[in-house]
This record gives C-alpha cells, sequence and structure tokens, in this order.
C-alpha cells in the first residue's frame, strides 16, 4: 500500500510539472527563467522587498487585482513580472508594439474573435512596455474591450517607463483615457523603480557579496523623454 500510494503521488506530481512547463510555453514569456528566489535586492533601484514578497505569493491575481511596474530603462521591469508568473495559474505575455500589430492583423484574417478571447481569458495578462507611443482610434477601442472584459475576472500587469501620470497622454483621448485607466488603475498595486541600469557593469560590481543571477533584458527599448504624437 506504501509503494503504491508512493507511485501515485509520484505520477501526480510529474503531471503537475508537465501541466506547469506546458502553461509557461503557452505563456510565452520574454524571460522564461526568471524566479521570484533569484530576485536581486541589492542594487540600488527603490524595489520594497517586502511588497514584492506579498506580491510574491500571488494572493493579487486570486483577488483580480491590477500591477503596475514603472521606471527607467533597464531597471528589471519586465525580468520582475515574469517572476511573479512562475505560479499556477494561466499567463500570456506581449510587448505592447507587437501586440498591437497582432490585433490589427486578426482584425483582418479573422483572428480577432479567438485573441480577443485568450486576452481575456488568461488569469494574469502581462503588457509589457506600454508607451511612448500614443494610441490611434483602433488601439484605443481595442484595448477599451480587453480591459473591460478582464475587470473583475482577470489580472493585468503592465510595464512601463513612464509614470502613471502620463498614460492618460498615451490613450490621447479623455473618454477612452478615464474609461481604461478606471479600470486599471484603481484597484492596482504599484512598484515604482528608479535607480541605474543593471546593464551597467558599475551597477553590477556595486556589490560582491554573493551571485548575483537577475539580469535586465538588452533588448529592452532606449529610454524615451517626451510622448511621441
Amino acid at each position: 500500500m506504501a509503494f503504491a500510494a508512493l507511485m501515485l503521488d509520484r505520477e501526480a506530481a510529474h503531471r503537475g510539472t508537465q501541466r506547469f512547463k506546458s502553461r509557461l510555453r503557452h505563456a510565452k514569456l520574454r524571460h522564461g527563467q526568471a524566479s521570484i528566489e533569484d530576485v536581486d535586492y541589492r542594487t540600488p533601484r527603490r524595489l520594497d522587498k517586502a511588497l514584492f514578497q506579498q506580491l510574491a505569493a500571488c494572493r493579487w491575481i486570486a483577488e483580480h487585482r491590477n500591477l503596475l511596474v514603472t521606471g527607467p530603462c533597464g531597471v528589471g521591469k519586465s525580468w520582475l513580472s515574469c517572476a511573479l508568473a512562475q505560479k499556477d495559474h494561466t499567463v500570456h505575455y506581449a510587448r505592447v508594439p507587437r501586440l498591437f500589430a497582432d490585433l490589427e492583423l486578426a482584425h483582418g484574417d479573422g483572428r480577432f474573435a479567438r485573441l480577443f478571447r485568450m486576452l481575456t481569458k488568461v488569469d494574469l495578462l502581462i503588457l509589457d512596455d506600454w508607451g511612448p507611443d500614443r494610441l490611434n482610434p483602433n488601439q484605443r477601442r481595442d484595448l477599451m474591450e480587453i480591459v473591460e472584459d478582464r475587470y473583475g475576472a482577470g489580472s493585468t500587469l503592465i510595464t512601463s517607463q513612464l509614470p502613471v501620470e502620463a498614460w492618460h497622454d498615451v490613450i490621447d483621448e479623455p473618454t477612452f483615457a478615464d474609461a481604461i485607466l478606471d479600470r486599471l488603475v484603481h484597484n492596482a498595486y504599484r512598484l515604482a523603480l528608479d535607480g541605474p541600469s543593471m546593464r551597467d557593469p558599475k551597477t553590477t560590481k556595486s556589490d560582491t557579496t554573493g551571485p548575483v543571477v537577475e539580469t535586465a533584458d538588452a533588448t529592452a527599448t532606449k529610454p524615451t523623454k517626451a510622448i511621441k504624437k
């Protein structure tokens, strides 16, 4: 009996591991190997350790709350977001410029309904690299529909180099901006990061007391001083 129970436990663990790997493949995370255990709290970037560890428990996802991660280029916004996604829930990761391009194509080739359903049904939707380009009318409408359907039913995580106060200008139409931000911001946690780029060798060498696993993504966009019209 004990041996049979052990084999059943192993089989259940194996199936759980396979389901987790399958979810990660479908999530298409930018940093698939990011993990909570490897987060670097030593680099000076104003990362609230207590809040981040609270977020790592992912209760905010169960409660359908949002998370807004802001800060300059190179402070690890995308990496931290992917680390928070390594839990037992469905996730989809998308860079905002590519998502809007894909939505535009989907409107024309018949994929929009399926893509929209996926974006609105996952437990956690990560929208990486929000701004600085202003949205056009079609992008505003698509974003409004996605945010509306997800409100109270799923969590959305947004990263941006722009402070939240500047997002109204990105949406570029007052009525849409008020409606979209009301659904994104009012129940959201915020991580407002700041500091030098983690790609700078001087930054990574500032603390040599132990290994630092986390690194920023060298493909991230350059910081932008003003919103483009």
